[in-house]
């Protein structure tokens, strides 16, 4: 006598559509189109896990790039002044330095200008 396994596979498909309810037309009804859309999102979610560090790494260079600059300085000699100065803050503090406390900013230009 075989074994159908009816049961866990409507276990299985039921999980595949609830994953893919927000999904258009068939992507959310037909268990085959479910499935390939929910691989595909899948693949998406762990690629832009790893993308969205990227992203705010440029951002947060670009908001102290334009900072320095406002200091009569290029980013990348603000960056090898303060690594002399033996300042060791990391981008995202320094951007956040950077758009909420301009004076503070300016000290540590001033400090990386010296350490040249």
């Amino acid at each position: 006598m075989r074994v159908k396994g009816g049961p866990q596979t409507q276990r299985r498909h039921k999980k595949v559509l609830a994953i893919t309810k927000g999904q258009r037309g068939s992507k959310h009804k037909l268990f085959k189109r479910a499935n390939e859309a929910m691989m595909k999102s899948l693949e998406y979610a762990y690629r832009d896990r790893r993308v969205r560090k990227r992203e705010f790494r440029k951002l947060w260079i670009a908001r102290i790039n334009a900072a320095t600059r406002q200091n009569d300085m290029s980013y990348s000699t603000f960056m090898n002044g303060l690594k002399k100065a033996g300042i060791d803050l990391d981008r995202k503090v320094l951007a956040d330095i950077a758009i909420n406390d301009a004076a503070g900013f300016t000290k540590l230009v001033e400090s990386a200008k010296a350490a040249l």
